[in-house]
């Protein structure tokens, strides 16, 4: 079968398409023919080793897939601990669900991930109560996207969405933000960016700010918070490495800073059902509105991962393995 393969750990120069023996069934595991693969940030920082758990070459990447089970079944989205980027995968049952009629494979990509992400950073994470102040950093990206919608949906009383655009800025107001600003005034001073979170929220400091970028982005929405304001980071997009937060720093104004990583949710399926549960139907009802970014041939895989790197993407972006 074909698959995207790296022998050695680097930049989009690193994936090659090649053939490679078709992956074998582990306990409690299925194989599934791949209709399409989901592509994440998270992935460019796989295939550099650089992200939270060491990888292993050979790697296929990959940690998300739409597919049926070999020999035929339900169309299902599923989970998956690497090999994604391929035109078949071995997958636990218990991380798959159906998809809805009506929904594409790349809307129900986008919410296997990150939207579930999405929903648990604002559910479990933030704990999010109704009038509160969400700030959402890059908001037309895979996450952002669709937790700005679920920010709105669930009840916040403003919610201030970050983009390196004006159309992505303007993308993220159509999606329900109040009001948007470039997280380039943060590039070299974090008070400035903190001083414009609490412009766009009326001069007040902010309740919730969900962060996936790290350095001068994360310092300035610290800054940036309310007493017992909640900042929830979940990536590290500018591979700077963030200062270290003091005690004293928390204590003074009751802060909290939470880490969030999806694959503990993973190792709880019933956290995964509770995500996944609610916002399938929402899609398929047209209540929760995915951005796709695009579909890549597999073939066009380093593609896909300069476009995301070089933040010329919006949305949730997907490879085809057929082409």
């Amino acid at each position: 079968m074909r698959a995207v393969q790296i022998t050695e750990f680097g930049g989009p120069e690193v994936l090659n398409v090649v053939d490679v023996p078709e992956p074998e069934a582990g306990p409690g595991q299925q194989l599934y023919d791949v209709s399409t693969a989901g592509v994440n940030y998270a992935d460019t920082h796989q295939i550099e080793n650089s992200y939270l758990a060491a990888q292993q070459l050979p790697l296929v990447p990959g940690a998300e897939f739409v597919g049926t089970a070999a020999g035929g079944g339900p169309r299902v989205v599923g989970l998956l601990d690497g090999g994604g980027y391929a035109q078949k995968v071995a997958a636990h049952p218990r991380l798959t669900w159906p998809v809805p009629d009506g929904v594409t494979d790349e809307q129900a990509l986008a919410v296997v991930l990150q939207g579930a992400t999405a929903w648990h950073l604002l559910r479990t994470s933030a704990h999010l109560a109704a009038g509160e102040t969400v700030v959402v950093v890059a908001g037309a990206g895979g996450v952002g996207s669709l937790a700005v919608q679920l920010a709105r949906r669930w009840g916040a009383g403003r919610v201030i969405a970050t983009a390196s655009s004006p159309e992505k800025r303007a993308l993220t107001e159509e999606l329900g933000a109040d009001v948007s600003i470039d997280p380039a005034l943060a590039d070299d001073d974090p008070k400035a960016f903190a001083a414009a979170l609490r412009e766009a929220n009326g001069g007040k400091p902010v309740d919730v700010v969900l962060e996936m970028t790290g350095g001068h982005v994360f310092t300035g929405s610290l800054s940036a918070l309310a007493p017992f304001g909640r900042l929830v980071t979940y990536g590290m997009a500018a591979r700077q490495d963030t200062p270290s937060v003091a005690p004293g720093a928390l204590m003074q104004r009751s802060r909290a800073v939470i880490g969030f990583w999806l694959a503990h949710c993973m190792a709880r399926p019933h956290m995964m059902d509770d995500a996944m549960t609610e916002l399938l139907p929402l899609v398929a009802d047209g209540a929760l509105t995915p951005i796709s970014g695009g579909r890549y041939p597999l073939t066009a895989v380093r593609e896909a991962h300069q476009d995301l790197l070089a933040r010329r993407t919006t949305g949730k972006l997907v490879l085809d393995p057929a082409r």
